[in-house]
Protein backbone atom coordinates (compact mmCIF):
# COMPACT_ATOMS: atom_id res chain seq x y z
CA UNK A 1 0.00 0.00 0.00
CA UNK A 2 1.11 3.55 -0.68
CA UNK A 3 2.37 5.77 2.09
CA UNK A 4 0.88 9.17 1.31
CA UNK A 5 1.61 11.57 4.15
CA UNK A 6 0.94 15.20 4.94
CA UNK A 7 4.30 15.98 3.33
CA UNK A 8 2.68 15.15 -0.02
CA UNK A 9 0.30 18.11 0.32
CA UNK A 10 1.08 21.24 -1.68
CA UNK A 11 -0.60 24.11 -3.45
CA UNK A 12 -0.59 25.53 -6.98
CA UNK A 13 1.15 28.91 -7.02
CA UNK A 14 -1.36 30.43 -9.45
CA UNK A 15 -4.18 29.70 -7.03
CA UNK A 16 -2.85 32.38 -4.71
CA UNK A 17 -2.20 35.23 -7.15
CA UNK A 18 0.31 38.02 -6.68
CA UNK A 19 4.06 37.59 -6.64
CA UNK A 20 6.67 35.54 -4.84
CA UNK A 21 6.22 37.41 -1.55
CA UNK A 22 2.49 36.66 -1.62
CA UNK A 23 3.16 32.99 -2.27
CA UNK A 24 5.64 32.68 0.59
CA UNK A 25 3.26 34.48 2.95
CA UNK A 26 0.35 32.22 1.99
CA UNK A 27 2.48 29.09 2.39
CA UNK A 28 3.35 30.23 5.90
CA UNK A 29 -0.32 30.85 6.71
CA UNK A 30 -1.27 27.43 5.38
CA UNK A 31 1.73 25.67 6.97
CA UNK A 32 2.56 24.07 3.61
CA UNK A 33 6.04 23.46 2.23
CA UNK A 34 5.38 22.06 -1.23
CA UNK A 35 4.32 23.95 -4.35
CA UNK A 36 3.27 23.35 -7.95
CA UNK A 37 4.98 26.37 -9.45
CA UNK A 38 3.94 28.25 -12.60
CA UNK A 39 7.25 28.69 -14.43
CA UNK A 40 6.52 31.45 -16.97
CA UNK A 41 6.63 34.22 -14.30
CA UNK A 42 10.18 33.20 -13.40
CA UNK A 43 11.22 34.09 -16.93
CA UNK A 44 9.02 37.13 -17.56
CA UNK A 45 8.26 38.85 -14.24
CA UNK A 46 10.90 40.62 -12.11
CA UNK A 47 8.70 40.01 -9.05
CA UNK A 48 9.73 36.35 -9.30
CA UNK A 49 13.47 36.94 -9.54
CA UNK A 50 15.45 34.52 -7.41
CA UNK A 51 12.40 32.36 -6.81
CA UNK A 52 14.31 29.10 -6.62
CA UNK A 53 16.74 30.33 -3.98
CA UNK A 54 14.08 32.06 -1.87
CA UNK A 55 11.79 29.04 -1.91
CA UNK A 56 14.68 26.78 -0.94
CA UNK A 57 15.69 29.12 1.91
CA UNK A 58 12.09 28.94 3.18
CA UNK A 59 12.20 25.16 3.10
CA UNK A 60 9.71 24.93 0.22
CA UNK A 61 10.00 22.05 -2.24
CA UNK A 62 9.03 22.65 -5.86
CA UNK A 63 7.22 19.37 -6.45
CA UNK A 64 6.32 20.24 -10.04
CA UNK A 65 6.31 23.08 -12.52
CA UNK A 66 3.50 24.24 -14.76
CA UNK A 67 3.70 25.43 -18.36
CA UNK A 68 0.98 27.33 -20.20
CA UNK A 69 0.49 27.51 -23.95
CA UNK A 70 0.42 30.66 -26.06
CA UNK A 71 -2.92 31.79 -27.48
CA UNK A 72 -5.26 29.85 -25.19
CA UNK A 73 -8.71 31.39 -24.74
CA UNK A 74 -10.71 29.99 -21.82
CA UNK A 75 -13.74 32.26 -22.40
CA UNK A 76 -16.02 29.40 -23.40
CA UNK A 77 -15.84 25.67 -24.00
CA UNK A 78 -15.83 26.36 -27.74
CA UNK A 79 -12.90 28.79 -27.60
CA UNK A 80 -10.74 26.57 -25.41
CA UNK A 81 -11.56 23.59 -27.63
CA UNK A 82 -10.29 25.59 -30.60
CA UNK A 83 -7.28 27.31 -29.03
CA UNK A 84 -6.16 25.04 -26.17
CA UNK A 85 -2.76 23.50 -25.88
CA UNK A 86 -0.64 22.76 -28.95
CA UNK A 87 -3.33 22.50 -31.61
CA UNK A 88 -3.21 25.92 -33.29
CA UNK A 89 -0.78 25.78 -36.21
CA UNK A 90 0.00 29.50 -36.01
CA UNK A 91 1.20 29.13 -32.42
CA UNK A 92 2.92 25.77 -32.64
CA UNK A 93 6.47 27.02 -33.29
CA UNK A 94 6.25 29.63 -30.53
CA UNK A 95 4.85 27.05 -28.12
CA UNK A 96 7.64 24.63 -28.96
CA UNK A 97 10.29 27.31 -28.38
CA UNK A 98 8.54 28.25 -25.13
CA UNK A 99 8.65 24.61 -24.01
CA UNK A 100 12.41 24.54 -24.54
CA UNK A 101 12.80 27.68 -22.43
CA UNK A 102 10.58 26.25 -19.68
CA UNK A 103 12.56 22.99 -19.70
CA UNK A 104 15.76 24.98 -19.10
CA UNK A 105 14.18 26.81 -16.15
CA UNK A 106 12.89 23.55 -14.69
CA UNK A 107 16.28 21.90 -15.07
CA UNK A 108 18.03 24.83 -13.35
CA UNK A 109 15.61 24.49 -10.41
CA UNK A 110 15.88 20.67 -10.31
CA UNK A 111 12.12 20.43 -10.86
CA UNK A 112 11.36 16.75 -11.57
CA UNK A 113 8.15 17.18 -13.58
CA UNK A 114 6.23 19.83 -15.51
CA UNK A 115 2.50 19.73 -16.26
CA UNK A 116 0.45 21.34 -19.00
CA UNK A 117 -2.79 21.08 -20.96
CA UNK A 118 -1.92 19.49 -24.30
CA UNK A 119 -5.27 20.42 -25.88
CA UNK A 120 -8.46 18.54 -26.66
CA UNK A 121 -7.62 15.01 -27.77
CA UNK A 122 -9.95 13.58 -30.39
CA UNK A 123 -11.77 10.46 -29.17
CA UNK A 124 -11.16 9.02 -32.64
CA UNK A 125 -7.52 7.95 -32.96
CA UNK A 126 -7.92 7.84 -36.75
CA UNK A 127 -8.63 11.57 -37.01
CA UNK A 128 -5.85 13.88 -38.31
CA UNK A 129 -6.17 16.05 -35.18
CA UNK A 130 -5.25 13.05 -33.02
CA UNK A 131 -2.12 12.34 -35.06
CA UNK A 132 -1.10 16.01 -35.08
CA UNK A 133 -1.37 16.34 -31.31
CA UNK A 134 0.42 13.02 -30.84
CA UNK A 135 3.35 14.28 -32.91
CA UNK A 136 3.55 17.66 -31.16
CA UNK A 137 3.29 16.28 -27.63
CA UNK A 138 5.97 13.76 -28.57
CA UNK A 139 8.32 16.55 -29.67
CA UNK A 140 7.73 18.51 -26.46
CA UNK A 141 8.17 15.34 -24.38
CA UNK A 142 11.56 14.75 -26.00
CA UNK A 143 12.66 18.29 -25.06
CA UNK A 144 11.89 17.62 -21.40
CA UNK A 145 13.35 14.11 -21.53
CA UNK A 146 16.63 15.68 -22.64
CA UNK A 147 16.74 17.44 -19.26
CA UNK A 148 15.59 14.37 -17.32
CA UNK A 149 12.17 15.88 -16.64
CA UNK A 150 8.78 14.17 -16.79
CA UNK A 151 5.99 15.85 -18.77
CA UNK A 152 2.54 15.51 -17.22
CA UNK A 153 -0.64 15.88 -19.26
CA UNK A 154 -3.39 17.43 -17.17
CA UNK A 155 -6.61 15.43 -17.38
CA UNK A 156 -10.13 16.60 -18.00
CA UNK A 157 -10.50 17.92 -21.52
CA UNK A 158 -11.08 14.35 -22.64
CA UNK A 159 -12.42 11.24 -20.94
CA UNK A 160 -10.29 8.55 -19.34
CA UNK A 161 -10.33 6.04 -22.20
CA UNK A 162 -9.30 8.71 -24.73
CA UNK A 163 -6.34 9.85 -22.66
CA UNK A 164 -5.39 6.22 -21.98
CA UNK A 165 -5.32 5.50 -25.73
CA UNK A 166 -3.31 8.67 -26.39
CA UNK A 167 -0.66 7.77 -23.83
CA UNK A 168 -0.38 4.23 -25.17
CA UNK A 169 0.12 5.42 -28.73
CA UNK A 170 2.55 8.14 -27.61
CA UNK A 171 4.77 5.59 -25.89
CA UNK A 172 7.01 8.11 -24.13
CA UNK A 173 8.30 6.86 -20.76
CA UNK A 174 8.71 10.39 -19.40
CA UNK A 175 5.05 11.30 -20.07
CA UNK A 176 2.45 10.76 -17.36
CA UNK A 177 -0.76 12.26 -16.01
CA UNK A 178 -1.46 15.15 -13.68
CA UNK A 179 -4.93 13.99 -12.69
CA UNK A 180 -7.50 16.69 -11.93
CA UNK A 181 -10.86 15.22 -10.89
CA UNK A 182 -12.67 18.56 -11.05
CA UNK A 183 -11.73 19.02 -14.71
CA UNK A 184 -13.53 15.78 -15.55
CA UNK A 185 -16.67 17.34 -14.06
CA UNK A 186 -16.13 20.86 -15.43
CA UNK A 187 -15.75 19.53 -18.98
CA UNK A 188 -18.52 16.94 -18.41
CA UNK A 189 -16.24 14.03 -19.29
CA UNK A 190 -17.66 11.29 -17.09
CA UNK A 191 -16.93 10.00 -13.60
CA UNK A 192 -13.61 11.27 -12.20
CA UNK A 193 -13.09 8.27 -9.93
CA UNK A 194 -13.57 5.82 -12.79
CA UNK A 195 -11.19 7.89 -14.95
CA UNK A 196 -8.62 7.91 -12.15
CA UNK A 197 -8.88 4.13 -11.77
CA UNK A 198 -8.36 3.65 -15.50
CA UNK A 199 -5.43 6.07 -15.74
CA UNK A 200 -3.83 5.13 -12.43
CA UNK A 201 -0.78 3.39 -13.93
CA UNK A 202 0.26 6.69 -15.49
CA UNK A 203 -0.79 9.11 -12.72
CA UNK A 204 2.24 10.86 -11.21
CA UNK A 205 0.56 13.81 -9.52
CA UNK A 206 -2.98 14.84 -8.63
CA UNK A 207 -4.76 18.14 -8.24
CA UNK A 208 -7.14 18.46 -5.32
CA UNK A 209 -9.97 20.48 -6.85
CA UNK A 210 -13.74 20.09 -6.80
CA UNK A 211 -16.67 21.07 -9.00
CA UNK A 212 -20.33 20.55 -9.79
CA UNK A 213 -21.46 19.45 -13.22
CA UNK A 214 -23.33 21.73 -15.59
CA UNK A 215 -27.03 21.18 -16.19
CA UNK A 216 -26.75 22.92 -19.57
CA UNK A 217 -24.85 20.89 -22.19
CA UNK A 218 -22.11 22.89 -23.87
CA UNK A 219 -21.43 25.09 -20.83
CA UNK A 220 -18.86 24.88 -18.05
CA UNK A 221 -19.53 23.25 -14.76
CA UNK A 222 -18.77 25.28 -11.63
CA UNK A 223 -15.65 25.01 -9.51
CA UNK A 224 -16.30 24.93 -5.76
CA UNK A 225 -14.12 24.47 -2.65
CA UNK A 226 -12.79 20.94 -2.24
CA UNK A 227 -15.34 18.85 -0.38
CA UNK A 228 -18.33 20.94 -1.51
CA UNK A 229 -18.68 19.43 -4.99
CA UNK A 230 -19.36 16.15 -6.74
CA UNK A 231 -15.96 14.46 -6.42
CA UNK A 232 -16.30 11.35 -4.25
CA UNK A 233 -13.15 12.01 -2.23
CA UNK A 234 -13.36 8.85 -0.15
CA UNK A 235 -13.42 6.73 -3.31
CA UNK A 236 -10.77 8.97 -4.89
CA UNK A 237 -8.29 8.38 -2.06
CA UNK A 238 -9.15 4.68 -2.01
CA UNK A 239 -8.09 4.41 -5.67
CA UNK A 240 -4.85 6.29 -4.92
CA UNK A 241 -4.05 3.88 -2.10
CA UNK A 242 -4.92 0.84 -4.22
CA UNK A 243 -2.58 2.19 -6.90
CA UNK A 244 0.27 2.68 -4.41
CA UNK A 245 0.34 6.39 -5.20
CA UNK A 246 3.10 8.38 -3.49
CA UNK A 247 3.02 11.58 -5.57
CA UNK A 248 2.06 15.18 -4.85
CA UNK A 249 -1.42 16.15 -3.71
CA UNK A 250 -1.49 19.68 -5.12
CA UNK A 251 -4.43 21.87 -4.14
CA UNK A 252 -5.73 24.04 -6.97
CA UNK A 253 -8.35 26.76 -6.48
CA UNK A 254 -9.03 28.96 -9.50
CA UNK A 255 -12.29 30.64 -8.49
CA UNK A 256 -13.89 32.34 -5.53
CA UNK A 257 -12.96 35.36 -3.37
CA UNK A 258 -11.52 33.41 -0.40
CA UNK A 259 -8.69 31.38 -1.89
CA UNK A 260 -6.60 30.90 1.25
CA UNK A 261 -9.62 29.83 3.31
CA UNK A 262 -10.74 27.45 0.56
CA UNK A 263 -7.26 25.97 0.31
CA UNK A 264 -7.19 25.51 4.09
CA UNK A 265 -10.50 23.64 3.81
CA UNK A 266 -8.86 21.37 1.23
CA UNK A 267 -5.86 20.77 3.52
CA UNK A 268 -8.18 19.72 6.34
CA UNK A 269 -10.11 17.39 4.03
CA UNK A 270 -6.94 15.75 2.72
CA UNK A 271 -5.63 15.15 6.22
CA UNK A 272 -8.90 13.48 7.17
CA UNK A 273 -8.61 11.08 4.24
CA UNK A 274 -4.95 10.38 4.87
CA UNK A 275 -5.80 9.50 8.45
Amino acid sequence: MSQMTEANIGVCSWSLGGGLDDLLSALDTLALRRVHLALEPLRDDPAWAGAGQRLAEAGVTIGAGMMGCIGEDYSTLETIHRTGGLMLDENWRRNFDDARAIAEIAADLNVPQVSFHAGFISPDADQPEFAKLLDRVGQVADVFAGSGIDLLLESGQENGPTLETFLAKLGKPNVGVNFDPANIILYDMGDPVESLRRLMPGVRQVHIKDAVRTTTPGQWGKEVPAGDGQVDWRAFFDVLREGNFTGNLMIEREAGPSRVADIQQAVTMIKQHLA
